[in-house]
Order: C-alpha cells, then sequence, then structure tokens
C-alpha cells in the first residue's frame, strides 16, 4: 500500500469555552484572517474557524484547556518587519528568536496562550 499526502488541510488549536469573540478579534480583527461559517453539524461545539489564502485555521473548544507552549503552527509571512510593527501597533507582544539560519522569526501568543510562529525566509 502507498500513501500519499498532499497537503495539510488545516491547523487546530484549542481554547476555552465561549471565547469566541476573543478568538475573532485577535484572529480576524488583528491578523487579518477570514471567519469561515462552520457546518452545522459542529456548530454547537462553540469555537471558530478562519482562513487566510492557503491556510486554514481551526480553533476547538477543549475542556479542560490547557494552551499548545511548545506544539505550534507556523506561518510563513512576506515582510516580517511590518508584521512585527502591526503587531506592536496592537499591542500584541511577540519575542525574536534567530536560532533559524537563514530565516527571520517571531514567536506570539494566542490570547488563550497557545504558540504561533510567523516566519520570513531570506
Amino acid at each position: 500500500m502507498s500513501i500519499t499526502i498532499n497537503k495539510i488541510d488545516h491547523v487546530q488549536l484549542a481554547m476555552p469555552k465561549g471565547l469566541e469573540e476573543k478568538a475573532r478579534r485577535f484572529y480576524r480583527d488583528i491578523l487579518g484572517f477570514v471567519e469561515v461559517e462552520k457546518p452545522e453539524p459542529l456548530r454547537n461545539r462553540g469555537g471558530a474557524w478562519f482562513t487566510l489564502g492557503a491556510v486554514h485555521l481551526h480553533l476547538g473548544v477543549e475542556e479542560p484547556f490547557s494552551p499548545a507552549k511548545k506544539a505550534h503552527p507556523a506561518f510563513e509571512v512576506h515582510v516580517l518587519e511590518e508584521l512585527k510593527r502591526h503587531l506592536s501597533s496592537y499591542g500584541v507582544e511577540y519575542s525574536v528568536d534567530d536560532n533559524l539560519p537563514g530565516a527571520n522569526r517571531i514567536y506570539v501568543s494566542d490570547p488563550f496562550g497557545n504558540r504561533l510562529e510567523f516566519l520570513e525566509w531570506l
């Protein structure tokens, strides 16, 4: 048997119950993702789905909630310096990590403490 994986369809991160508006403010209003309506059978589970270009990000309610501090999605961006200025204008803190040769990158925590990586290849 030969298995072929074409691409990652989406990444899912966990979030606490009832904080969808907080998720929207961060992912939609600050990062520029577009919210996608969840299919009817999944709506009562809470959470929110977002997309930006080819990236699909799902936030699912997890109880008890525990943020992903090490495991994380990494988003490749164009002109990381612009993103850093944008994040700073919204008061979003980030940490610079220069340990990956050939890349500029930062780490951000979403409102729930999940780790997000943003990088630009040089």
